[in-house]
């Protein structure tokens, strides 16, 4: 305590006051000696400190959002469909809570593979080699048998020579978001898919006429699937640019607009970089593990998305550092009403 005796002393005989802080927030948990009341519950958390506060303020601006019919954007990683974050992005879509999705090709295989096989739990620390000696792929602490993926081939191997033939009588070269929209179609048709097929967020976002583009589509099984139907097919071509005019066109006519972003990488940068045609989004939520040390895409926070103009100066904003799998079910388990 020296430095306020400190303090004290060379100010004793001055006329000054010290700041208040009378009128800011104070730090409180929830008092688990009550009832549990889960409203109240993440009313908390807004007043946490740390991460929880900043999760706090995200339950706030996301319900803000919602209230005043604001269209919201969504970018997130392949790893959210690994995880269990599946479900609560298909409820989102299913409810017509997203005007538009941003994501990767991981995504859409395990959106599809999930409809015929689940993935399982398994542990962060296990060998490699013995993984792959019993032909099973990790994710984190989930495992994916690699027959799942067979499954996978079959279905694309089924759409591409319909989607290929299309194109050769239309001379129409669709471009990511019109495949994902076949893809959610043929979700709800395919022999393999079709019993579990509203689980998917594809077949709801192509039910609701939400378009999911992916920049990156050619990265994955996928990519490795389309590689081998071009050789065969060599006149087949996806039309990256495509995505780029439908969600620039989308989001310069919305009169606000805001984004939630799971995650980084190029899902994330090619979201806030479409923004850039409407001078910025007007409400940001990110939730993330990356920090912005290293000058990262994936890490960079709001205020270097603001001198690019993808987020406007006085938006309202928050970046929430932790895993997506702990704070996007408490994020949307906040909404009010729907």
């Amino acid at each position: 305590m020296a430095w306020i005796w400190d303090k004290k002393s060379k100010t004793e005989a001055q006329v000054k006051n010290y700041i208040s802080l009378d009128a800011f927030p104070k730090i409180q948990g929830y008092d688990f000696a009550d009832d549990f009341n889960k409203k109240d519950f993440l009313k908390q958390y807004k007043n946490m400190g740390f991460q929880g506060s900043n999760l706090g303020i995200a339950m706030e601006i996301l319900n803000e959002m919602l209230k005043n019919k604001v269209p919201i954007y969504l970018s997130f990683t392949g790893n959210m469909i690994s995880s269990g974050n599946r479900e609560l992005i298909t409820y989102l879509v299913k409810n017509n809570l997203i005007k538009g999705i941003v994501t990767t090709a991981s995504s859409l295989e395990e959106d599809i593979i999930k409809c015929i096989k689940p993935f399982y739990l398994g542990t962060f620390d296990i060998k490699g080699s013995y993984l792959l000696d019993n032909l099973i792929g990790r994710i984190g602490n989930i495992f994916v048998p690699a027959n799942h993926y067979l499954y996978l081939e079959r279905f694309l191997n089924e759409i591409l020579p319909i989607l290929y033939s299309t194109q050769k009588k239309t001379n129409n070269i669709i471009s990511s978001h019109e495949l994902t929209k076949e893809l959610g179609i043929f979700i709800e048709k395919n022999t393999y898919t079709k019993e579990n097929h509203e689980s998917s967020f594809l077949y709801w976002a192509s039910k609701n006429n939400i378009p999911v583009s992916v920049p990156g589509i050619t990265d994955g099984s996928l990519g490795d699937i389309l590689v081998f139907f071009k050789r065969n097919n060599p006149e087949f071509k996806i039309d990256s640019t495509g995505d780029n005019v439908k969600l620039t066109k989308l989001l310069m006519n919305e009169e606000t607009a805001g984004c939630i972003i799971l995650g980084g990488g190029i899902s994330k940068h090619f979201l806030l970089n479409s923004a850039i045609f409407r001078d910025g989004f007007d409400y940001s939520i990110y939730l993330t593990t990356s920090s912005e040390f290293d000058g990262s895409d994936s890490g960079g926070n709001q205020e270097e998305a603001i001198s690019w103009a993808k987020i406007k100066p006085k938006a309202r904003k928050v970046k929430v550092v932790a895993d997506a799998t702990l704070t996007f079910p408490l994020l949307i388990s906040s909404i009010e009403k729907v």
